[in-house]
């Protein structure tokens, strides 16, 4: 007689939770995916602006944080890149790269949410959206899964549920609720990739200044994140990629009492040395000008304007256009945040197959872990790394 399928249930039908469940099914479970929103993958489709920046080819190291970055570089060890990208061409999905940046051939998330949701179809997967899940116990081996109303009965469960960056903020997170009830540790949570607020950017006047630069960030004068890139400025604040990417230390920084300071570098494509001796050089040859007038051409208005706030000599100048400086004051928060920094401790979970070292037949993966990436498809590459390996583990009876 043939044995019975194991029952599967995946909290969340994100990227993480449907790579999850397809290979959950592939593996031989009968499973289910229980999704709070009306539709899965909605955040999926917000990804990228729209075209859903699947992955990245640029190396691990650096490029993810938490108390164990690490953790990511296992996982992606685990179920590589090369892996990730055969599934996709395996379900429908063809890929492009993009300068190290891996994109869907269509360009559009709409194509990969619709590429998953039909290979978790073709493989009788069940989902079932419009469900909150309130609380999730083991009983005598097995799992019950209260969603309010009703208890469904599970072999295993994989809490995939994500987090509510991006989106509009509504009440606590469930999942991390759940994974704390089952004794994980949590660690703080916070927006990740986020803008950053600095004193007196009303006052700077620079905002809808786009300008590629470098920006530095210290924490109580110390270094800790430096990028090239496109900076923008704003009323509130600073951001852009490079911004981004230095804004999970930075939140943490500040949650912790530190003092952390912005510098922006608004000419690196030349050596700091040569940039004051070609200042020098401009300022002589345009004397005619007025100081204004000789930085027009070389700089946006806007930012003209903030350098001379306090005016000075050529060299003085020079070391404001090349450090010109910004006391951080604060973020902005979850709903403008791309992902969410802290979470489930990952030292607690094993990173082959994301299970739980606390409860048998646990899993965790996605957003949910302490984990947040870089810009450029780090993030998404880790959810789906990270669900395939969950749901591969699913064929280990």
């Amino acid at each position: 007689m043939k044995q019975n399928k194991k029952q599967v249930f995946i909290i969340g039908g994100g990227a993480s939770g449907l790579a999850a469940a397809i290979f959950a099914a592939r593996a031989g479970a009968s499973v289910t995916v229980l999704e709070k929103e009306k539709k899965p993958g909605r955040k999926l489709l917000r990804t990228g602006n729209g075209r859903c920046n699947l992955a990245n080819l640029g190396p691990l190291e650096g490029n993810y944080h938490g108390l164990h970055p690490e953790f990511a570089r296992f996982v992606l060890k685990t179920f590589s890149r090369e892996k990730l990208f055969a599934f996709f061409e395996e379900i429908g999905i063809r890929t492009r790269d993009c300068g190290g940046w891996i994109y869907p051939a269509s360009e559009t998330a709409e194509s990969v949410l619709a590429c998953l949701l039909l290979a978790a179809r073709e493989l009788s997967v069940r989902i079932r959206t419009n469900v909150c899940v309130k609380t999730i116990r083991k009983q005598n081996g097995r799992f019950l899964i209260d969603v309010g109303g009703y208890v469904y009965t599970a072999d295993r469960v994989i809490l995939s549920a994500g987090s509510r960056a991006s989106l509009e903020p509504s009440g606590e997170n469930e999942a991390l609720a759940i994974a704390a009830a089952f004794g994980h540790r949590i660690l703080p949570i916070h927006p990740a990739l986020t803008a950053l607020t600095v004193e007196d950017s009303k006052a700077f006047g620079f905002a809808g200044v786009r300008i590629r630069g470098k920006i530095r960030l210290f924490a109580d004068g110390k270094l800790f994140h430096e990028e090239r890139g496109q900076l923008q400025f704003t009323e509130y604040g600073i951001s852009g990629i490079p911004v981004f990417n230095g804004s999970s230390e930075a939140v943490k920084a500040l949650a912790a009492g530190k003092q952390v300071a912005a510098e922006a570098d608004l000419f690196p494509d030349m050596e700091e040395t040569l940039f004051i001796s070609y200042l020098k050089e401009r300022f002589e040859r345009l004397k005619e000008r007025s100081v204004q007038e000789k930085l027009t051409g070389l700089l946006p208005d806007k930012m003209i304007a903030a350098i001379l706030r306090e005016p000075g000599s050529p060299e003085q100048l020079a070391a404001r256009i090349r450090h010109f400086p910004m006391t951080v004051n604060g973020f902005k928060g979850m709903k403008y945040a791309q992902v969410m920094g802290g979470g489930v401790d990952t030292d607690e979970i094993d990173p082959a197959t994301m299970a739980s070292k606390i409860t048998e037949g646990l899993y965790i993966c996605g957003e949910l872990l302490d984990i947040d990436g870089a810009c450029g498809g780090y993030n998404l590459m880790f959810a789906f790394a990270g669900g395939a390996a969950a749901g591969t583990a699913q064929g280990d009876y």
